[in-house]
């Protein structure tokens, strides 16, 4: 069994992503090549911005947003320490520094109740992470935060819903990832960010590209953030059958849901949400007996993640130990992903379920003092 079958999907896409790929190398416009404008428009237009920027990567992205908005060294950027590390990474190596907001329980986005009291003077960007497929609760976080901007953190909601709007058009930027195993993913490493800001737009497309406006002419300082044209022909095959995906991504976790029938705490949907569902996340007691049960069995899972930001060695320097963010570091103890993509077939659905609830039920009864 695939954690995640991208095999299965080249399958079904083979011939459109042969073809994509192959007019690339016979024009060999490789860098900024005709499909990254084709693929910048059909972003755009899906997600309802005025404006998609392609990048190198889902981290670039975040830089990229960071530095049109000219973050650096003195300011502090709000952000998650439920996430993966890049998202606070490019805070720090801007040189600004990260400021943590605990995490909602039901859907590990940030918890935007607790946003104000982190805001200070030095606050000039706030950074929500929408995780696991679902977006945070971005009125609530723009309405706190007034005028400061707020990048959406989006590398895992890319074509998820909040109040009928689609990520990544929730805020000053949206920035997203497009790693293999996201929901929409190249073969390589790839990501983009989105804006209705002319002035934003306009910087991010310079920064990019070492800053400059035109060839040997560089307003602002940049770097290589380019997306190789390569990968935007696969994203541009990928695409065509992208909302078909997220039907699937749907369907299977409609069934993980239905097999599971309450018997572990399962992905929470608030009303006003859709989810792509880029990780299939659930919470276990025991999750280090549960992973090696299941590995027995056959199925593959990974936890999505094990150490909140806070407690990792890199930021030690910021003095916040245990208990600083008890939401944050319950979820980091229990949450555990399962396989999960659109070709999944409902044998294995069950195949997963089924040992799920047979090796929770183990560990509990196993459980010292039960």
């Amino acid at each position: 069994m695939e954690f995640i079958d991208l095999k299965a999907q080249y399958k079904q896409i083979k011939a459109s992503v042969d073809r994509r790929m192959q007019a690339v190398l016979d024009h060999a416009q490789f860098i900024m090549g005709p499909e990254i404008k084709e693929l910048e428009d059909k972003l755009a237009a899906f997600t309802g911005s005025k404006h998609c920027i392609s990048c190198a990567s889902g981290t670039d992205a975040l830089m990229l947003a960071m530095m049109a908005l000219n973050i650096g060294a003195g300011d502090e950027v709000v952000t998650s320490p439920f996430t993966f590390i890049a998202t606070a990474e490019m805070i720090a190596l801007l040189g600004a520094k990260p400021v943590f907001v605990d995490i909602c329980a039901d859907n590990y986005n940030l918890d935007p109740e607790l946003l104000a009291r982190a805001i200070t003077p030095r606050t000039k960007a706030i950074m929500p992470v929408s995780l696991y497929g679902q977006c945070a609760d971005m009125d609530a976080i723009n309405e706190v935060a007034g005028g400061i901007p707020v990048i959406e953190d989006a590398a895992q909601s890319f074509g998820a819903k909040y109040h009928g709007q689609m990520s990544c058009n929730l805020s000053t930027i949206g920035c997203t990832s497009f790693f293999p195993s996201k929901p929409l993913g190249c073969y390589g490493d790839g990501g983009a960010c989105f804006t209705n800001d002319d002035v934003l737009a306009t910087k991010m497309k310079q920064i990019r590209v070492h800053g400059q406006d035109r060839r040997y002419h560089h307003p602002v300082i940049g770097f290589n953030g380019r997306l190789d044209t390569l990968q935007a022909a696969v994203l541009l095959a990928k695409f065509d059958v992208f909302e078909q995906e997220i039907q699937q991504r749907e369907r299977v976790a409609t069934s993980y849901k239905k097999h599971f029938d309450a018997a572990v705490q399962t992905p929470r949907l608030r009303p006003y949400c859709t989810s792509v569902y880029a990780q299939y996340t659930i919470e276990v007691d025991h999750r280090d007996e549960v992973q090696d049960t299941l590995k027995s069995k056959g199925v593959p899972t990974a936890v999505h993640y094990p150490v909140p930001l806070h407690l990792q060695p890199a930021f030690a320097f910021l003095g916040q130990g245990v208990g600083a963010f008890p939401v944050s570091e319950r979820a980091a103890q229990r949450v555990m992903s399962l396989p999960m993509h659109p070709y999944m077939p409902e044998n294995e659905i069950e195949q997963v379920t089924a040992a799920v609830k047979e090796c929770t039920q183990l560990s509990v009864t196993a459980a010292p003092g039960r």
